[in-house]
């Protein structure tokens, strides 16, 4: 009875000793959370806000032209934004749900961008000896272009949301002087326009590979979607570098 004690006993232990030293599991992911760990979920989120930001793209683009309508047009659209939702809550809410949604698209999708780079150079930390020309290419435009429309966004909106580097005076409420102000200087137009080049070249590529993250793409609709993509790039950059162009050419004045 001692000897089956004992052995028990340094049995138990044994035990004990494994399971301490044995690692310690990893804590449970919830499926949110290893949704977004995932390369195949960070893409999908990328995707999303792409396109949730192309939506915007489109309709912004479409409220610039009407500054080639006059002032009174113009001013009466950007009024519109401001008060859209006004009879309901009598107050603008409608522009900033608008915001809020679209910076949340801004935020994750420059997470999600970042993220991703990171891990694509961490899975190769030595550079391939012949790099694909056209890959390399498509990553180094998203890259930069990426980094371009930050920077031009800040800009932008301290120069015609908060009139803080606005040249000539900003004044509230007359958007339509403001355009004419801001695209009246050598620098206005330059920012604008390489930014304006920059977003066709990152909606031409983000497009066709939101299509394949999204699961839209196949082999038979490569060529649509490459061509979709051409158009909706070309539209968007011909339409927003119209209005400085009408402003310098004295079209809008």
């Amino acid at each position: 009875m001692a000897l089956a004690s004992s052995k028990d006993t340094a049995t138990s232990k044994g035990s004990a000793s494994a399971r301490d030293t044995a690692p310690a599991r990893p804590p449970s992911r919830t499926p949110t959370r290893g949704f977004w760990s995932s390369t195949i979920g960070k893409k999908t989120v990328m995707a999303a806000s792409g396109l949730i930001m192309l939506a915007y793209l489109v309709a912004h683009v479409a409220g610039n032209l009407k500054v080639f309508f006059g002032p009174e047009e113009f001013n009466g659209y950007a009024h519109w934004l401001r008060v859209m939702g006004a009879p309901i809550l009598h107050h603008e809410w409608g522009l900033w749900l608008a915001r809020i949604v679209l910076l949340a698209a801004v935020g994750a999708h420059a997470v999600s961008a970042y993220q991703l780079s990171r891990r694509d150079l961490k899975a190769r930390p030595t550079r391939y000896a012949h790099r694909r020309k056209g890959s390399s290419y498509a990553t180094r435009t998203m890259r930069w272009g990426g980094i371009i429309l930050a920077l031009f966004i800040v800009w932008h909106v301290l120069d015609l949301t908060t009139g803080t580097v606005h040249p000539g005076g900003f004044e509230e409420g007359r958007p339509y002087q403001n355009v004419i102000d801001t695209f009246s200087t050598w620098y206005g137009n330059t920012i604008y326009i390489v930014a304006m080049l920059a977003v066709g070249l990152h909606v031409r590529h983000g497009f066709w590979s939101a299509a394949q993250t999204l699961g839209v793409g196949n082999a038979r609709r490569e060529r649509l979607l490459r061509r979709t993509a051409d158009v909706l790039a070309l539209a968007l950059t011909a339409g927003f570098i119209a209005v400085p162009v009408g402003v310098m050419t004295g079209v809008v004045n």
